[in-house]
């Protein structure tokens, strides 16, 4: 069955491609850096849902905290790791790569919530914090340059909105499975696998 998951994921990724990369090339500011605080607020709780990518991450997050029914210190310590990647990227610390490894994250977990694998909390504890840095270090070039204002509301905005997104498909999810949906997850990891897929295609072949 997850050879099927797999073969819809992968016939799909043409499709979730052309959707990805107008998304990922959408600025809420019209490509501009915010210069208010209101400016910033409204990007950083934008930014993780127009990106098909980080907005699968998220959702990864979430199924794999619900689905493990691990602390939700497991998402808190994937934005706490966002945010420090932002802090990076804005301190100008170049991190070659960083949206390479951000669309290979969300193949792997997508990879792994489709094949059932069940880690250990420590194990999805560091894979969620090393993706979380890489996925804040991307999220911080639509910032950098910006003034304190702006530059802290768009912070919090992130924080906010990534918060709830993987929090709600935690609960989400427990609840999917209180209810007897168990192959839902594996559909949701199938689907996110279609999504890296698609964003790492993209990422090495520029303009497929």
């Amino acid at each position: 069955m997850l050879v099927n998951f797999i073969r819809r994921a992968t016939l799909a990724a043409p499709l979730l491609l052309l959707l990805a990369a107008p998304a990922s090339a959408h600025h809420l500011m019209g490509g501009r850096t915010p210069s208010t605080f209101i400016e910033g607020l409204l990007s950083g709780l934008g930014h993780p849902v127009i990106g098909p990518d980080h907005l699968a991450f998220l959702v990864a997050v979430g199924v794999v905290t619900g689905l493990n029914r691990i602390s939700l210190a497991l998402p808190a310590l994937f934005v706490t790791a966002m945010a420090l990647g932002v802090g990076l990227h804005v301190s100008s610390v170049g991190i070659p790569g960083a949206e390479l490894i951000v669309a290979f994250s969300v193949l792997l977990a997508g990879i792994l919530i489709a094949a059932g694998r069940m880690l250990s909390t420590m194990v999805w504890a560091i894979l969620f914090a090393i993706a979380g840095l890489f996925h804040g270090y991307a999220f911080g070039e639509s910032i950098y340059g910006a003034e304190t204002s702006p530059l802290g509301a768009y912070l919090a905005g992130l924080v906010i909105i990534q918060s709830v997104i993987a929090v709600g498909a935690a609960v989400l999810t427990r609840r999917m499975a209180t209810l007897g949906f168990a192959l839902t997850p594996r559909l949701t990891g199938a689907v996110i696998l279609g999504i890296g897929f698609a964003t790492l295609v993209g990422q090495l072949i520029p303009g497929a």
